[in-house]
C-alpha cells in the first residue's frame, strides 16, 4: 500500500500553452503518456458509497489495476491510499490489498463489478527537484471523461510529491499559481466520473460532522474543522459560478462564517501572523457573496407575502423590478469573486499555512473545549440580557454570539453526551432561527430604501414594522427556555 498525496489544480484550456514555458519547467522536456483509465463499481454503487474507486488504467502496453481511498481535497491537496499492481482488464484480484476488511469487502463485490465511466487523457510529466532529498511530478492532464453519451473535458494539473515533505509541494504548486490562473479542486476524476455517470442535478453542499479523535491535539481538531468547512465551500463552488440557485450562496457563506468562528475559537492557540493574514481575507470574500445573499432572502422570503398582500400596488411592483435587477448585479459580482485568481490563491496559501501550524499537546481538547464554550455561553448571557427591547443592534449581537456558540458545539460534539447536547442544540436553533428571520426584516427595510427610495417604501417598511413586532413577542419565551438548559459540556 502507498499514500499518494498530490495538489490537484484546474487550468483553462486557454492558459495550456502557458504551462510548459513557467520558469518552474522550461528547463525540463516533458514525458507524455496516453492513460485510459475505466472505473469499475457495482449496480448500487456500493464502492462509491465507501469512498473507493476500482479502475484499470492501460499505460502502454501495460494495465494496471488499481483501489484507491478517495477523500475530501480541501485546499485541492488529496492524500490518499493506493493499492496498485499488474493486471488483466476484467480479472479482480485483490490480494494486494493489505487491508484484510477491505480485500473482504472488494472481493464480496467483485462478481457484481461492471464498467462505468472511463477517463481518456494525455499526461506530459515533468519531474522537480527542488533540493536534495525532495522531488515533485508536475503533471498536466487533457482529455474527456466518458460515460454512455455523456462526456466532461479535463484539463488540470497534478502536483505529486514523490520524495520529501508536503511543504515542498505547496512552495511548487503556489510558484506555479504565481503566473498561471490554476484552482484547487476538490473533486478527483473518480469523482466527476461518478457524477456524470449519475447524471444528477448539482446539489448544495452542507456542513458535514468534523472528523475528532480524543487522541487528537487542540491544533489537530482546529485542522480537522478548518478542512471541513474548507470542504463546504468548494462543495459549493460550482453551483454558485454556474447557476442562479440560492442555496449554493447560502451554504458557501455558512462554510465561510463556521472558518471565521473557528479561527476565533482557536484564536488563543493560534500564531498572530496566521490570524490577522486569514480572517480578513475571508471576511472579504463573506461580503462579497452577503449581497447576493440579502437579496435572494428578500426576494424568496421577504417579498412574496408582501405582493400577496398588495397585488396591484405600484409602489410594490415597482419594489420588486428593483429587487431583481439589484440581485442580478450582486450575483454577477458574488460568481466573479469566486472565479477571481485572488480566491484560488487564498485556497492554496490556507491550506499550506494550516497544515504547517506547530502541534501542540497543551492544552489538551478535553480542558480547551469547555473552557472555549464557557466564555461563549457567558458571552451570550450577557447579551440576551440587552435585548429586553426592540434594538435591532443588540439582536443582532445576540444572534451573532449564538451562531459562535452553535458552530462550537458542532465543531466539538464528539466530546459531549449526545442526549444533552441535542436538547441544548434544539434550544439554540429555535432562537436563532427567530432571531434569523428579525435579521431579514432587519436588513429588508435597508433594501427597501435602497430599491425604492423616498415615500415610496413607506408601505413595505410599515408592514414590515407590523411583522416585526409579531415576532418581538415571541423572542422572550424563547430566550428563558433557552437560558435554562443546563450547559451540556459540563459535568453533572
Amino acid at each position: 500500500m502507498g499514500l499518494e498525496t498530490e495538489i490537484k489544480l484546474s487550468l483553462p484550456a486557454a492558459a495550456v500553452r502557458q504551462l510548459p514555458a513557467h520558469p518552474l519547467l522550461a528547463e525540463n522536456k516533458p514525458l507524455r503518456q496516453k492513460l485510459v483509465n475505466t472505473y469499475y463499481d457495482t449496480p448500487d454503487r456500493r464502492l462509491q458509497r465507501k469512498r473507493l474507486a476500482v479502475r484499470y488504467r492501460q499505460k502502454g502496453q501495460e494495465w494496471l489495476l488499481t483501489v484507491k481511498s478517495d477523500a475530501p481535497s480541501p485546499g485541492g491537496l488529496a492524500q490518499r491510499r493506493e493499492w496498485e499492481v499488474p493486471g488483466e482488464p476484467g480479472a479482480f484480484d485483490f490480494a494486494h490489498v493489505d487491508n484484510p476488511k477491505l480485500r473482504r469487502f472488494l472481493e464480496e463485490a467483485t462478481p457484481d463489478l461492471a464498467p462505468l465511466f472511463t477517463t481518456d487523457f494525455t499526461r506530459s510529466l515533468w519531474l522537480l527537484t527542488p533540493h536534495e532529498g525532495s522531488r515533485i511530478e508536475v503533471a498536466l492532464d487533457r482529455g474527456t471523461i466518458v460515460t454512455g453519451e455523456r462526456k466532461e473535458s479535463i484539463c488540470e494539473v497534478e502536483l505529486e510529491l514523490l520524495e520529501g515533505e508536503v511543504a515542498d509541494l505547496f512552495v511548487a504548486a503556489l510558484a506555479l499559481q504565481a503566473d498561471l490562473p490554476l484552482h484547487p479542486e476538490g473533486a478527483s476524476k473518480a469523482e466527476r466520473g461518478y457524477r456524470l455517470a449519475s447524471d444528477h442535478k448539482l446539489v448544495p453542499v452542507k456542513a458535514g460532522p468534523v472528523p475528532l479523535t480524543m487522541g487528537m491535539s487542540s491544533i489537530g481538531v482546529f485542522r480537522s474543522t478548518a478542512f471541513s468547512c474548507l470542504s463546504q465551500l468548494q462543495g459549493n463552488e460550482r453551483g454558485v459560478r454556474e447557476t442562479d440557485a440560492p442555496e449554493f450562496i447560502h451554504q458557501a457563506r455558512v462554510s465561510i462564517r463556521r472558518l471565521r468562528s473557528a479561527i476565533r475559537l482557536w484564536r488563543p492557540l493560534l500564531p498572530e501572523d496566521y490570524v490577522s493574514n486569514f480572517d480578513p481575507r475571508w471576511r472579504t470574500l463573506a461580503s462579497q457573496l452577503g449581497d447576493t445573499r440579502n437579496w435572494d432572502v428578500f426576494i424568496t422570503e421577504i417579498l412574496p407575502p408582501i405582493i400577496k398582500a398588495f397585488p396591484d400596488h405600484s409602489d410594490v411592483q415597482r419594489l420588486s423590478s428593483q429587487a431583481r435587477s439589484h440581485l442580478a448585479a450582486c450575483r454577477k459580482a458574488a460568481q466573479a469573486a469566486i472565479k477571481a485568481d485572488t480566491y484560488s490563491r487564498l485556497l492554496l496559501e490556507f491550506t499550506a499555512a494550516t497544515l504547517a501550524l506547530a502541534e501542540s499537546r497543551k492544552p489538551p481538547i478535553t480542558a480547551f473545549a469547555p473552557r472555549s464554550l464557557n466564555k461563549r455561553a457567558k458571552r451570550v448571557a450577557a447579551l440576551a440580557a440587552e435585548t429586553r427591547d426592540s434594538n435591532p443592534e443588540a439582536r443582532h449581537a445576540l444572534r451573532v454570539a449564538l451562531k459562535r456558540l452553535r458552530y462550537a458545539l458542532e465543531f466539538f460534539a464528539p466530546l459531549f453526551p449526545a442526549k444533552r447536547l441535542q436538547r441544548y442544540h434544539q434550544g439554540a436553533a429555535g432562537l436563532l432561527d427567530l432571531l434569523g428571520r428579525m435579521n431579514d426584516g432587519t436588513v429588508a427595510e435597508q433594501l427597501v430604501v435602497q430599491a425604492v427610495p423616498g415615500h415610496h417604501s413607506d408601505l413595505v417598511r410599515a408592514w414590515l414594522a407590523g411583522r416585526n413586532d409579531l415576532m418581538l413577542a415571541q423572542l422572550e419565551p424563547l430566550l428563558a427556555e433557552f437560558l435554562s438548559h443546563p450547559a451540556p459540556w459540563e459535568h453533572g
